[in-house]
């Protein structure tokens, strides 16, 4: 898609703010909503249905928590990519913000470059999010190849442990898509004896050594993603 086909619909109380960033990203030709409240999201998304929702979450009346809640209850937005734009960097206001429904945080304040390259990446997990059953999925230079359990890098094949290899297909399987501890553990780990946070972190730094380091980005006091 051309960046003048994806809507991206801006959320802030902060005029000067909406103002940055709708002038930045109309530079790069995407077209723009804007919205001063929640309750004005909510309408215009559920009106436009626009590819991502970037949404402040300090706002008044309606804050970026409760408007991410009712924008996931409609099922025509179930899939729209939703971050956070905040200038909190306290590890609860993430976690609430994942529990009901978002993607990823955007901290600010945020360089146009860097805003830039984090609109591209979450509008490419948008759009046509590989299927992390598929046979073969190819990402940031990498080869996954569920049929033989076996990474391809540079065209060279590296075999990994089954576990590491359920890690890095469930990061890759939503490129840029944060995966708390809890869900890493429950689809990597499933029933099985319980492990901890200090199992993910060995089983990431593994992949990190065989892959690079690249590609596995840590999100301090939630989880990882997958970038490239």
């Amino acid at each position: 898609m051309n960046n003048s086909e994806y809507k991206i619909l801006l959320v802030d109380d902060e005029p000067d703010i909406l103002e940055f960033l709708s002038y930045n990203l109309k530079k790069e030709g995407y077209n723009v909503l804007n919205a001063g409240n929640g309750k004005e999201a909510v309408a215009i998304a559920k009106k436009e249905r626009p590819h991502l929702i970037i949404l402040d979450v300090m706002m008044p009346d309606m804050d970026g928590i409760e408007t991410c809640r009712e924008i996931r209850e409609i099922p025509m937005l179930k899939n729209t990519v939703i971050t956070f734009l905040t200038a909190r960097n306290e590890d609860y206001s993430q976690i609430a913000g994942f529990e009901v429904g978002a993607d990823d945080y955007i901290n600010k304040p945020i360089k146009p470059r860097v805003l830039v390259s984090r609109i591209k990446a979450l509008l490419r997990r948008g759009n046509g999010i590989p299927d992390p059953s598929a046979e073969k999925v190819e990402l940031g230079g990498i080869k996954i190849d569920r049929e033989r359990y076996v990474i391809v890098k540079d065209e060279v094949d590296i075999s990994l442990p089954k576990k590491e290899f359920e890690l890095i297909a469930l990061l890759a399987s939503k490129p840029g898509k944060v995966f708390t501890r809890d869900v890493i553990l429950d689809t990597v780990w499933g029933g099985e004896v319980v492990v901890g946070d200090r199992t993910i972190d060995v089983h990431i730094r593994k992949l990190r050594e065989k892959l690079g380091e690249d590609l596995i980005k840590t999100v301090k006091g939630i989880g990882y993603k997958f970038e490239f």
